[in-house]
């Protein structure tokens, strides 16, 4: 199997596809955008509402491009000391609440803190010097499985793992990015458990078993979404970067999946996972859930049907990883 794959993964050629012009302005606008005062002042408002035209998005979708070069220090400054602001603990029962406590807003999920962390990181932040509270986080809320669920009353379930791939996946792509431990290798047991295609099992979490089959479309810019091309990406990071052996059988479904929609190299924008979702807004007080609006850069980058360079680049980095992974004799 690893050595047909491996013949199958060398066949793909090589696409370097450079970002439109309209996406090139774009980031150019969300940069100036992000060094200006009306960020500066939205983050201190509130670190991560509103969705997804707010700081926190535009720096998040500017990281997943490859570009977090351009999000000026003064923003990345201002993003650690609100993210610090932040209740440092995930609560689950009524009690484990501050008095006065805002519940929408006063605590990160386990999402949220997984991206802010690596977009942090990767603009030079020391995060777990500045924000020392974040790496515990992951293995304080590991459920039983290795997965974590942004879903507070999952932790209260009994007889069963309602683990979340949503709330799993991008905690697992910060951990990859520190030294080799238990609960990142927990974390990949959890993926490698569900193929990186299947839904929860659970009673709890029959939702995202229903939600699962939109996997199979890459979208782009993610945030916290999921999809198998991700997935891929972040299991056989880990494996290469963490020196450990991965389950071919784990993995095989989805890299045939992908060689399928993506044999050319190419790797197409499938749908927008955002698409119809809400938001809290500060204008009216944080009281009723607005519908999202989108930003110039998201209509540039998320056109179902079209080419992605960055999806693309990061189906590159998998292949490459997995051939890695063959020529090691670490894909079993």
């Amino acid at each position: 199997m690893p050595s047909d794959l491996g013949a199958r993964l060398a066949a793909v050629p090589a696409v370097d596809l450079s970002e439109t012009p309209a996406t090139r302005a774009a980031i150019d606008a969300t940069a100036g955008w992000l060094g200006g005062d009306a960020a500066l002042a939205m983050v201190a408002v509130d670190p991560y509402w509103p969705k997804w035209d707010g700081p926190w998005w535009a720096m998040v979708a500017l990281f997943e491009l490859g570009a977090a070069d351009r999000i000026p220090p003064r923003i990345v400054g201002a993003m650690v000391a609100a993210v610090g602001g932040l209740l440092h603990s995930f609560p689950i029962r009524d009690d484990e609440w501050p008095a006065g406590a805002d519940r929408r807003r006063d605590t990160a999920c386990h999402c949220a803190l997984g991206c802010i962390d690596q977009v942090l990181a990767t603009c030079g932040v020391d995060v777990d010097g500045a924000l020392p509270w974040i790496a515990p986080w992951y293995a304080r809320y590991q459920l039983a499985d290795g997965g974590l669920n942004c879903d507070e009353s999952a932790y209260l379930v009994t007889g069963e793992c309602p683990s979340s791939m949503v709330g799993t996946i991008a905690p697992f792509e910060a951990l990859i990015r520190r030294p080799a431990s238990d609960v990142c290798d927990r974390a990949a047991a959890m993926l490698i458990g569900r193929q990186l295609r299947l839904g929860s099992a659970t009673v709890h979490n029959a939702e995202e078993r229903a939600a699962a089959p939109a996997w199979a479309e890459p979208c782009f810019p993610r945030f916290y979404f999921y999809d198998v091309l991700r997935g891929a990406a972040a299991l056989a990071r880990w494996a290469v970067a963490h020196q450990r052996a991965l389950p071919a059988a784990a993995v095989a479904p989805v890299i045939d999946h992908l060689l399928a929609i993506a044999g050319d190299g190419v790797v197409r924008v499938g749908r927008v996972a955002w698409a119809g979702k809400q938001t809290w807004r500060a204008d009216d007080g944080w009281t009723a859930r607005h519908p999202a609006p989108s930003t110039a850069l998201l209509d540039a980058l998320a056109r179902p049907g079209e080419p992605s360079p960055a999806l693309t680049r990061q189906w590159a980095t998998v292949r490459a990883d997995l051939l890695t992974l063959i020529d090691a004799g670490r894909l079993v």
